[in-house]
């Protein structure tokens, strides 16, 4: 049976155009001028019709971390970012032992399959533990390490679904790490590194294509033996094929420096991500970032998580839509060019454009309905409305 979505703005990949946007069978079958005979009709009210966000970073939501190692954990957070216009994340985890890492891939494929109203999942993201202790930012110092090839071709060979792992360039055997991602087709993002130049540069030759919360935890330029270097941001800058991700809740990124990324980067290099732990959807107050068993205590206040002595940040609370919806405010951008950096972009970055990422005919369909104020209305996952 058809679908026909109605009265809405339908954001195109180079356009806002009106019409009738028709789904069959869980995909996009086209935009049309007329409603399809017996075709299920929903109204839109005027509002914009977009493909779903997909979310590339992201910790948890909704009281639940993928780090709490439960199912249930999974899919709660997928629930609530689905209420926020998500239809595709990637679970991400913090640093922590090997023996939970592994218990998570095996957490992850029961979630796939048990998923029916969430956002869906497109691989985990591997956050560490190959960091610099200078740059860990709120992952377990206890657990960073360098990369081994014994230790690291394990985890690669019992996580099949792993789509990107992030990791400081500068260590020890970082490159060739970076060369055997690339041959796995898995992502290899620069993060929570202090890095130089050079060193970003052997990274990106070897194979590494994203960095990781461009601006947070990462060097920039520094004096080392009276002589200054250049670091990671300023080779993010630099190299046109180098794409990155950023947390756009207005706060992690400020205006200022959204507005120099958008003229440096543009908007093609760019994706959003909420980099949100269990907090995200919640009311404020005390919560946990990471698994409720070994996690650490944080406060969320002011649209943010912080550490409890309020000295840093300690991640982030951010849904989807108020990504959207920053860097339509204060970013200066047009809706379709937020909406591109939160849908066509990282479904380029992680390999998902054949099926997602736009409104194209034959692609899955994923789709996201909201109001002037980036409110979502609806979440459409595979034809089926979720919320």
């Amino acid at each position: 049976m058809e679908t026909a979505l109605i009265n809405g703005r339908i954001i195109a990949r180079d356009k806002i155009t009106s019409g009738v946007l028709v789904l069959e069978n869980g995909l996009v079958k086209g935009i049309t001028d007329s409603i399809p005979a017996g075709a299920e009709v929903i109204d839109c009210e005027g509002n914009y019709v977009s493909p779903g966000f997909i979310d590339m970073h992201t910790h948890g939501a909704g009281g639940a971390d993928f780090m709490d190692g439960t199912v249930e954990a999974f899919l709660t957070a997928a629930r609530m970012h689905a209420i926020h216009g998500t239809t595709l994340l990637c679970p991400t985890t913090l640093t922590s032992t090997n023996e939970i890492l592994f218990e998570s891939f095996e957490t992850y494929r029961k979630a796939v399959k048990e998923n029916k109203d969430g956002a869906r999942f497109g691989g985990m993201h591997l956050e560490g533990p190959y960091f610099s202790p200078k740059f860990a930012g709120a992952q377990d110092p206890r657990y960073l390490r360098t990369p081994k090839p014994a230790e690291y071709m394990e985890i690669l060979d019992r996580c099949p679904d792993l789509a990107r792992w992030s990791f400081a360039p500068e260590l020890d055997g970082a490159p060739e790490f970076a060369a055997e991602l690339k041959r796995r087709g898995i992502v290899a993002s620069i993060g929570h590194t202090d890095a130089t130049f050079a060193d970003c540069d052997a990274a990106f030759k070897a194979g590494a294509t994203m960095m990781t919360h461009f601006y947070s935890c990462m060097s920039t330029i520094s004096r080392r033996n009276a002589y200054r270097y250049a670091g990671t941001i300023e080779y993010g800058y630099w190299q046109d094929g180098m794409r990155i991700e950023i947390i756009a809740d207005g706060i992690h990124v400020p205006a200022d420096l959204l507005h120099l990324l958008i003229k440096i980067k543009g908007i093609n290099n760019i994706s959003l991500v909420t980099d949100s732990m269990r907090a995200a959807g919640m009311p404020e107050g005390k919560s946990v970032l990471g698994s409720l068993a070994d996690g650490q205590e944080v406060i969320v206040e002011d649209g943010v998580a912080k550490l409890m002595d309020r000295s840093a940040f300690a991640g982030s609370v951010a849904t989807a839509d108020r990504l959207v919806r920053t860097m339509v405010g204060i970013a200066g951008c047009t809706v379709r060019e937020a909406v591109r950096m939160i849908t066509e972009n990282p479904a380029k970055v992680m390999g998902f454009y054949d099926k997602k990422g736009s409104l194209d005919p034959g692609k899955d369909a994923d789709i996201v309905v909201f109001d002037d104020s980036i409110n979502v209305k609806r979440t459409i996952i595979g034809g089926k409305t979720i919320y």
